[in-house]
């Protein structure tokens, strides 16, 4: 009972969402506002998770809603649900000022912190569902050697290649490759328990 109404919300929401981005791509200032209101703090959230500034943050959350209020006749709703096409936008974003900053900031986010983003791509309803997969994910990298967990985070996290990781950590490609690979291994090793669990 409890999950056929959390299923109704989240249909009444992505209904809204749809609408309010339907206005936005006609030119309705007023629904892009709304859209923002509604969803600007799950946005600002995974982006802050990714940068850990929240002056770059707030920047890149704004450059979201720019993004969203020039591409809104881009959605296709028979695609995806309207939340997943935003934070889909907001990662991407992140990523992209991560990789452009990250001579800058010139470290690497503590693994307790990459663990987090293993939700990026979800849309922003914390369903029972999603909050399982992200268990199971946070539980099986838990099983990895630092190393291991580090090269997977930045890879898949962050979104850097293996060159990219390699010059990040200054280590051999051929070594980077091989923490992704082994550590990938475990994943599946860890996570095969749970599998029905994280079928969508």
């Amino acid at each position: 009972m409890l999950l056929m109404s959390s299923e109704t919300t989240k249909a009444a929401k992505d209904q809204e969402w749809a609408q309010l981005i339907a206005l936005t791509a006609q030119g309705d200032q007023a629904a892009l506002a709304t859209f923002y209101d509604r969803t600007s703090p799950q946005v600002f959230g995974l982006v802050l998770k990714i940068l850990n500034n929240r002056e770059a943050a707030e920047e890149v959350t704004l450059d979201v809603y720019t993004q969203v209020w020039r591409q809104a006749h881009t959605y296709d709703e028979t695609r995806g649900a309207p939340g997943a096409w935003l934070m889909t936008l907001a990662r991407t974003r992140a990523i992209d000022r991560f990789r452009a900053g990250a001579a800058e900031y010139g470290r690497i986010e503590s693994l307790d912190a990459v663990e987090l983003l293993v939700s990026a791509d979800d849309t922003p309803e914390q369903d029972v569902e999603g909050q399982e997969r992200r268990r199971y994910v946070q539980q099986a990298l838990a099983v990895l050697a630092v190393e291991q967990r580090q090269a997977i985070a930045l890879a898949y996290f962050y979104g850097l290649s293996q060159s990219e990781i390699a010059e990040k950590l200054q280590l051999p490609l051929g070594t980077v490759k091989t923490r992704i690979r082994l550590g990938m291994m475990k994943l599946r090793e860890a996570l095969a328990p749970y599998e029905a669990g994280l079928t969508p």
